[in-house]
C-alpha cells in the first residue's frame, strides 16, 4: 500500500515540476570564513527567506528528507565540542530527537529501506551513517531508528563515506584508496561489497546520487579538494562499467553535493572556479544547462534537496549472523580478466592465493606509506582457476594471485565478509556487466580451505626483521645495502616490475600487460662469487615487496 500511495505522491512531484511549480528545500549553510565552525540547516520556501530549522543546537549540517517527505535526519552538535552525532526532527524543524549517542563522530546520514532476517517476524527501518572513533578512518555504520542495535558495515582500511540509497535497496558510497576514491556498491547489512563503477575518469570521486533518469551522478576530481569539490560526472544504472560520461569540468565551477530531482534534474551546489561562495543551482545532465535557484553571499549553500515525499526504495533481507565469527570468499576462473588478452594469463599460470590482512592505523588524511599487512595464509588455485577460503569476519582482506615463481599476478582492492557471508567473484578483475560460464567450478566440489589463523599468528615480512638477514648472509656481506633507503630506486610496488627482482632472477619478470622495454640486460645478484640465495630467501624478498615493503 505504501508503495502506491508513494508512488502516486511521486507523480504529484512530478507533475508540479513539469507545470514550473517549485518545492521546499532544505539545506545546509556554511560559514566562509576558515576561522568559523559556523553552520546550520535551513528551509527555503517557494518565494520565501530561508527559515533556520537547527535553531538551539551549536552545528548542525547533512540533511536528509524521509521518504515520506515529513522528516529530517541530519548531523548536529549540541555543545561545539561534542562529537557529530545524528539527529532527526519534523520537517518544519519541531519535536527534534537524538538518535544516536555514539563516542565517535557521525556523519551523511541516510534513511535506509526495509530490512529482515529469518529469525524475526517484522521487517525493521534503519538509517545509515558515516562514523569515525577518534584515530581512525571513517567506515559506515547503521542503527535503528530508536537508536538501537549500532553495526559497523564497512571495513575499508582507507575509509568510506557518503553513502545513498538505491532503488534496489543496496547503498552507493565513496570509498576511499591510496591516492583517490570510488563509487563502490554495498548491500544494507555491509555483505556483496563490489566497485560500482570503473577507473574512467578523475581519480577521486565522491557525493554519489541516483536520478530519475536513472544515472548515478558524482563530484569527481583530479585531487582531492579540501570541501570535497569538483567536476561532475556520470554512469548510467543499467551500464555502469561502459558509460560514463563528464558532465561538468571544474573549469565550469566547482560542484559539491548532488541530489536528485522528480524529474531527472538534480539540485547541485556550485560556486565559481576563481572564488567565492556555494550556490544552488538546478542541474539538467541531459544538456549541462545550470539554472540558479538560491544563493546567500554570507554563505556557502550545499547539501540542498526538495523537500518532497519519494518512492521508497526495496527491502532487503540479510544472512549476516554475528554468532558466526567467519565467512567465505570464493572464485569461480580468476583466468577470465579484464585483461585485453587473454593469452597473457594463460590456464596454469596463478599457482597460489596469497590472502593479506589489512593492518588499520590511526587516521592521518591520506597515508604517504603503505598500509601494514599481515598474512593469512596461502592456498592452491585449482585447475579451473577456482578457489574457495574461509576467512575472519570484519577485516579488511586482500587477494593475490602467485605464480610459479611467488611473484605475484594480480591483487584485488580492500574487500571483507560480514559474518555468515558466501561472497563469490566471476574472476580477477573481470567485467562485472557479463555472466559466468555455466559450470561447476572445481573448488565448490569441496569444503572452503580455512585460513582463520588468530591475530598473534598472522606473520608480517619487514625489511629489518626478514629482508635485511637474508642480505647480510648473502649478499656479500651485506655491506652494499645496510637500509631499506638503499633499495629506493630498486624496488616498485609490484616485485615483477622491480629491477632488484630481475637481478634476483638474471631476466626480467614483468608480464605483458606490464608494459615493459624488452632490451637491456639484467645483471644477475648477488654477483658472481658469492653463495646464491635459497629458493626461501629469494622468496621472501618477492614477498616482501609485494606486501608493501614495509620497514
Amino acid at each position: 500500500m505504501w508503495r502506491s500511495v508513494s508512488g502516486l505522491l511521486w507523480a504529484l512531484t512530478m507533475a508540479r515540476l513539469a507545470a514550473g511549480a517549485d518545492l521546499p528545500l532544505v539545506f545546509t549553510q556554511v560559514s566562509p570564513d576558515p576561522a568559523s565552525s559556523a553552520c546550520r540547516i535551513v528551509r527555503l520556501a517557494p518565494g520565501g527567506s530561508p527559515k533556520v530549522l537547527s535553531q538551539g543546537l551549536a552545528a548542525a549540517r547533512d540533511p536528509h528528507v524521509s521518504f515520506d517527505g515529513q522528516r529530517i535526519l541530519f548531523s548536529g552538535k549540541r555543545a561545539p565540542s561534542d562529537p557529530w552525532q545524528i539527529f532527526e526532527m519534523e520537517a518544519d524543524g519541531s519535536r527534534l530527537r537524538q538518535i544516536t549517542r555514539a563516542a565517535m563522530d557521525c556523519r551523511t546520514p541516510i534513511y535506509q529501506s526495509s530490512l529482515y532476517i529469518l529469525s524475526s517476524d517484522q521487517p525493521w527501518h534503519q538509517i545509515a551513517f558515516a562514523g569515525a572513533a577518534p584515530g581512525s578512518t571513517p567506515a559506515l555504520y547503521s542503527v535503528r531508528l530508536d537508536g538501537s542495535d549500532l553495526r559497523r558495515l564497512t571495513y575499508n582500511p582507507y575509509g568510506d563515506a557518503d553513502p545513498v540509497v538505491m532503488e534496489d535497496g543496496r547503498m552507493l558510497y565513496a570509498a576511499f584508496r591510496e591516492a583517490g576514491s570510488s563509487v563502490f556498491s554495498v548491500n544494507l547489512d555491509g555483505t556483496d561489497v563490489a566497485r560500482y563503477t570503473s577507473d574512467g575518469g578523475a581519480p577521486f570521486r565522491r557525493m554519489p546520487c541516483v536520478t530519475a533518469g536513472r544515472l548515478v551522478v558524482f563530484v569527481e576530481s583530479e585531487t582531492a579538494a579540501e570541501d570535497g569539490g569538483g567536476g561532475l560526472g556520470s554512469v548510467s544504472l543499467r551500464r555502469p562499467f561502459h558509460s560514463y560520461r563528464r558532465l561538468a569540468s571544474p573549469g565550469d565551477g566547482f560542484y559539491h553535493s548532488p541530489s536528485p530531482l522528480p524529474g531527472g534534474e538534480i539540485l547541485v551546489s556550485r560556486r565559481p572556479a576563481g572564488g567565492g561562495t556555494y550556490g544552488i543551482y538546478r542541474f539538467d545532465p541531459a544538456t549541462g544547462r545550470a539554472e540558479a535557484v538560491f544563493d546567500d553571499p554570507r554563505w556557502h549553500d550545499i547539501q540542498a534537496q526538495v523537500l518532497a515525499p519519494r518512492p521508497e526504495p526495496d527491502g532487503r533481507s540479510s544472512v549476516v549472523d554475528a554468532k558466526e565469527p567467519t565467512g567465505i570468499l570464493y572464485c569461480l576462473n580468476a583466468y577470465v580478466t579484464d585483461l585485453p588478452r587473454r593469452e597473457w594469463l594463460p590456464p596454469g599460470s596463478a599457482r597460489r592465493l596469497r590472502v593479506i590482512e589489512g593492518v588499520p592505523e590511526a587516521a592521518s588524511g591520506r597515508r604517504a606509506r603503505p598500509l601494514p599487512v599481515r598474512i593469512l595464509g596461502e592456498v592452491t588455485v585449482e585447475e579451473d582457476g577456482s578457489f574457495q577460503i574461509r576467512v575472519p569476519a570484519n577485516i579488511p582482506i586482500q587477494l593475490q594471485l602467485l605464480d610459479e615463481d611467488g611473484l605475484a599476478l594480480r591483487s584485488c582492492r580492500w574487500i571483507w565478509v560480514r559474518n555468515r557471508e558466501n561472497r563469490g567473484c566471476i574472476g580477477c578483475h573481470e567485467d562485472p556487466e557479463l555472466a559466468p560460464e555455466n559450470r561447476l567450478a572445481e573448488a565448490l566440489t569441496r569444503p572452503a580451505m580455512n585460513l582463520t589463523l588468530p591475530p598473534e599468528r598472522r606473520r608480517m615480512t619487514r625489511f629489518e626483521q626478514d629482508v635485511a638477514p637474508v642480505l647480510t648472509a648473502r649478499c656479500a656481506g651485506g655491506a652494499c645495502h645496510k637500509s631499506i633507503s638503499d633499495f629506493q630506486a630498486q624496488i616498485t610496488d609490484q616485485a615483477r616490475t622491480s629491477p632488484l627482482v630481475w637481478r634476483l632472477f638474471g631476466r626480467k619478470t614483468g608480464r605483458p600487460w606490464d608494459a615493459l622495454p624488452a632490451n637491456g640486460t639484467v645483471a644477475p645478484m648477488p654477483p658472481p662469487g658469492a653463495a646464491p640465495l635459497t629458493d626461501e630467501e629469494r622468496r621472501t624478498i618477492l614477498e616482501w615487496i609485494d606486501l608493501g615493503a614495509q620497514p
